[in-house]
């Protein structure tokens, strides 16, 4: 065994450890979900200093103390902490961490050692699930995406380490994850995306030992096996060389990999243009990206791709927080890590806010946490099913976002749509709403703006779509390749042509309202 291989398979060794030490644990309180939650607010509640000052210390007094909340609501407070004017907890904050908003464009969700060691508590339970499900992963490489900037904020946030998502565990069991990964986190600062996903691939192809390819989107996940068949000449005249060549000035923080051999593999494996990835990839055992809601039909399509790999999906993982992981085929609440509630969104109870163990079969409802960040009683806006239970703990189906629209992982909401609205009519146009098209693995998904009557001059594609990427996700999913530029469509009547679209994707005329954001299908506006 080479020395590589031997440090890789003894970190496996040291994190399995780890995992399987948390693990028991994980097992051990399941049948005390109530207690466990209880204990875990308190500890956190000691920690927030809103709660302090209220002398809230119980789960009764806190709820009759605190309302649940939205980003907006810590708007203020989260700018001064920022401008250290005040601080939400006791706990050390470690990080700002960029995500996008509903209303704002980009929101800044704090990062407090007490909050990453939440987050701890749900890796390790999740990664000893891994390796039980896959036990060849302990002996290759990974690739976990890392946490992607779009390329506007890359120069803004650069040295605030937002890029790497193995600062999510703590100093030892991120030296070690260093040893188990194939890609090394600082290609996603290279100068553009483009830049960023040709040295991924690179790295990719260079590790002959890759044995997991985990990403959240699976729509990237097929943008990178696309770029790699496109890509193939180059990345071996890089790989021959070890040098970056023409792209050497965007990739100056990056070394690039040198391994000829690796070079010959993908010659080997390439047949009329297309790449067979078993031959190139010989050790991959298992690919895992989301695969509920919209993700659902991108996920099998992936999965076709690479047909000779496990698959698992992901849990529900915000930028604010864990809500559940993947375990043994099911997906449980992450009940040691954050403070759980949900809202009902359906029947008698519609709006009535529970604690965790108050749930039960065939709940539909949304997810409400307060963490050691700071933030208490913070809706997450997602859409839950509860599925079944693991002992005591709930277990859940993402059954899509609450508000909004999100093909790919962009995350529009209807307030972000109704500023785009209002700003293109503005110009003297008539925009009537903005149509998210899923286009069913036809094409890439795009958004596409309906107008009435005559357009403003100034307003074209380019212009709408530098509009949508102030939004962060969006200009990162357009970055990434996810998303394909905008569209435009107008008609003479534009609330009829409205009715025909969404009349078409199935709705009955009498409950059509005009809503600023709505998703329908690629074949609906074509009708049009």
């Amino acid at each position: 065994m080479k020395y590589t291989e031997w440090l890789t398979s003894g970190s496996h060794m040291l994190l399995k450890q780890w995992c399987d030490s948390a693990n028991k644990d994980f097992k051990k309180n399941a049948n005390n979900l109530e207690a466990s939650q209880r204990q875990i607010l308190h500890s956190i509640l000691q920690t927030s200093n809103l709660a302090r000052k209220k002398d809230a210390t119980t789960y009764e007094q806190f709820i009759k103390s605190f309302k649940s909340s939205r980003y907006s609501a810590w708007r203020e407070e989260i700018n001064q902490y920022r401008e250290q004017k005040l601080s939400l907890s006791t706990s050390k904050l470690i990080r700002f961490q960029p995500t996008s908003g509903s209303s704002e464009q980009i929101k800044f969700i704090p990062y407090t050692q007490l909050f990453l060691d939440e987050l701890d508590h749900a890796i390790a339970p999740w990664l000893a699930s891994m390796y039980r499900k896959c036990p060849q992963l302990q002996w290759g490489t990974h690739y976990w995406s890392v946490s992607w900037l779009p390329e506007s904020q890359r120069e803004v946030l650069k040295d605030k380490n937002l890029n790497d998502d193995s600062a999510l565990l703590s100093v030892g069991k991120r030296l070690l994850s260093k040893f188990t990964q194939a890609v090394p986190s600082n290609v996603a600062f290279a100068a553009n995306a483009d830049d960023a996903l040709f040295a991924t691939l690179c790295y990719l192809v260079a590790n002959h030992n890759l044995a997991m390819i985990s990403v959240w989107s699976p729509t990237f996940a097929l943008q990178l096996l696309d770029r790699l068949e496109a890509m193939q000449d180059e990345i071996i005249e890089v790989l021959d060389s070890g040098s970056w060549g023409e792209r050497q000035a965007c990739l100056e923080q990056v070394k690039a990999p040198f391994s000829p051999k690796s070079a010959k593999r993908l010659m080997t494996a390439i047949h009329d243009h297309q790449i067979d990835f078993k031959k190139l990839w010989p050790k991959l055992s298992l690919l895992s990206s989301w695969d509920t809601a919209g993700s659902k039909a991108w996920a099998e399509k992936l999965q076709q791709r690479l047909p000779f790999v496990q698959f698992e999906g992901k849990g529900l993982w915000a930028t604010e927080g864990v809500v559940t992981i993947p375990y043994n085929d099911q997906y449980p609440l992450a009940y040691q890590s954050h403070f759980y509630e949900f809202e009902y969104l359906e029947g008698e109870q519609q709006g009535k806010i529970i604690p965790s163990w108050e749930l039960k079969l065939g709940d539909m409802v949304s997810p409400i946490i307060t963490s050691g960040n700071g933030l208490l009683r913070y809706c997450l806006d997602d859409c839950l099913l509860v599925t079944g239970f693991l002992e005591q703990i709930p277990c859940f189906e993402f059954q899509g976002r609450r508000f909004g629209v999100d093909l790919v992982g962009e995350k529009l909401a209807p307030e972000t749509a109704q500023q785009l609205l209002s700003h293109l009519n503005e110009t003297d146009s008539k925009a009537i709403s903005l149509l998210a098209i899923d286009t069913q693995q036809q094409a890439k998904p795009f958004y596409c703006v309906l107008f009435e009557g005559d357009i403003h001059h100034s307003v074209d594609r380019e212009y709408i779509d530098s509009i949508l990427r102030q939004n962060f996700h969006y200009e990162l999913a357009r970055n990434l390749g996810q998303l394909d530029q905008p569209q435009i469509r107008k008609a003479d009547n534009g609330w009829a042509a409205y009715k025909k679209l969404v009349m078409s994707d199935g709705l009955i005329e009498g409950n059509i309202k005009p809503e600023p954001l709505k998703k329908i299908t690629l074949n609906s506006l074509e009708r049009l």
